[in-house]
């Protein structure tokens, strides 16, 4: 649903103007969604991110939304409206050999967030991150140039930058096919942002260590798309509460919470509330 509704401009697939520019683009949705995409209507956080920070100013209403966003239901964008990350669980289904991430891995992506997207945009005034984007490039970059009379136009555009972006694109979703969600762990300032709110949302999940059997069951590993063991941490900044693990786990010991459902706990003769 997240992928129709970001991408609900069906009109530009019979206008000549190829990206809408209504009154929706004033506004961020909290996905990876290119804001050239010709189907878009909505604005990418991160390129307005970049946006501010490339003309040195503050921005204020990209991390105020993010911030709302994050501290209500954390990093639940991820998980249901991505069409990005669709695309991952989708590739992934592709009968292959598959192999594990280190769970290391998943820093880099604040490397991204804070050093392509923060750093090297403030000191170069480019958006480095929307230019390399894999997102982009399938979203928008290769729609475009397909896109009649527009795609003719910029065809003698192209240069070593577009195909450098093609390389990026590619050896991404060579990766979705064997391993679980590899942009979203390795490389999505979005999630990086969204993930920090994890520990704090009023949005929760919670497990009870009563009932769980740890390693000895490992279900919940195994079926998570971020391949985290909620049992050590149900907070876990990857964590994009798809909940798959919540009807997976046979001992009924996951399940989600609030801020004031947690509070509760305190009294073990209470258990928690679910929502």
């Amino acid at each position: 649903m997240g992928l129709l509704f970001v991408n609900s401009y069906w009109k530009g697939i019979f206008s000549s103007q190829a990206i809408y520019q209504g009154g929706a683009k004033r506004f961020c949705f909290p996905v990876l969604n290119c804001y050239s995409c010709p189907l878009a209507r909505f604005a990418c956080p991160v390129g307005s991110f970049q946006h501010f920070i490339a003309i040195r100013q503050i921005p204020y209403y990209v991390l105020g939304m993010l911030g709302l966003i994050g501290v209500f239901i954390g990093r639940v964008p991820c998980g249901w409206l991505c069409p990005f990350g669709f695309l991952q669980d989708i590739l992934y289904k592709i009968p292959s050999f598959k192999f594990r991430l280190h769970k290391n891995f998943g820093y880099l992506k604040y490397g991204v967030l804070f050093g392509g997207a923060l750093i090297a945009v403030y000191l170069t005034q480019v958006p480095w991150f929307c230019k390399l984007c894999p997102a982009g490039t399938l979203e928008a970059g290769i729609p475009l140039i397909l896109w009649g009379e527009i795609g003719e136009s910029l065809k003698g555009l192209l240069g070593w930058h577009f195909y450098l972006k093609i390389s990026i694109l590619l050896s991404i979703i060579l990766l979705m096919v064997f391993t679980k969600r590899p942009f979203c762990r390795m490389f999505c300032p979005l999630g990086a942002v969204l993930g920090m709110f994890n520990r704090i949302s009023l949005l929760r999940f919670y497990v009870d260590k009563e009932r769980c059997k740890g390693e000895g069951c490992d279900i919940c590993y195994n079926v998570c798309p971020m391949e985290i063991k909620i049992y050590n941490n149900p907070h876990s900044f990857d964590c994009i509460r798809c909940t798959k693990c919540i009807p997976a786990c046979p001992e009924k010991a996951i399940g989600l919470t609030t801020v004031l459902g947690r509070i509760r706990r305190e009294n073990p003769e209470i258990k928690p509330s679910l929502v």
